[in-house]
């Protein structure tokens, strides 16, 4: 049974290791708005590689902002830095080594491979606005690869926290 996260609950913990060196933990980020997490399937994936090069092009207008972004999958560290590398990510934060059970933990869809080129489980995309505070504000989760967020409507809803909008879909079931 998968675990379906809540806007406006504490987000699941993330501390992870860094392509390049150095370990990302969501707990220790003081954004000004929120930090954006973005889940992606991995090296295999060509449309994480066209995704994450518009999301690296609207990183600088995203921290200034006050929303950096840190991009996570499952893939280990050499793939990771190779992603990194190769696909122009430039200074974004690249966390690796996900294992399912946190990937669970963010309600991700979980996969497992169907080509030689993708590792044997991965997950599928997700993103997700983290508060200062913790708590989580937006969650989008898809199961398909090619269903992301539209970056420039998210870009301009970044007031949205600032202005008190409260985190929407707050209601259990």
């Amino acid at each position: 049974m998968s675990m379906k996260p809540m806007p406006g609950t504490p987000a699941p913990a993330l501390s992870l290791p860094l392509a390049g060196g150095g370990t990302y933990d969501l707990a220790a980020q003081a954004p000004g708005a929120a930090t954006m997490v973005i889940f992606y399937r991995g090296l295999h994936c060509p449309v994480c590689e066209g995704y994450l090069g518009k999301v690296a092009a609207a990183a600088p207008a995203f921290a200034e902002k006050g929303m950096p972004i840190v991009l996570v999958s499952m893939d280990p560290e050499d793939r990771a830095v190779k992603a990194k590398a190769d696909w122009g990510l430039g200074d974004l934060p690249v966390a690796y080594g996900l294992t399912e059970a946190q990937a669970r933990a963010w309600g991700l869809y979980v996969t497992n491979s169907i080509k030689e080129a993708e590792t044997d489980v991965f997950c599928e995309p997700g993103t997700f606005w983290v508060k200062p505070d913790g708590s989580l504000y937006l969650i989008d989760i898809a199961s398909m690869p090619f269903a992301r967020p539209d970056l420039d409507i998210l870009l301009g809803r970044v007031a949205a926290i600032g202005n008190g909008y409260p985190a929407r879909g707050t209601r259990a079931g």
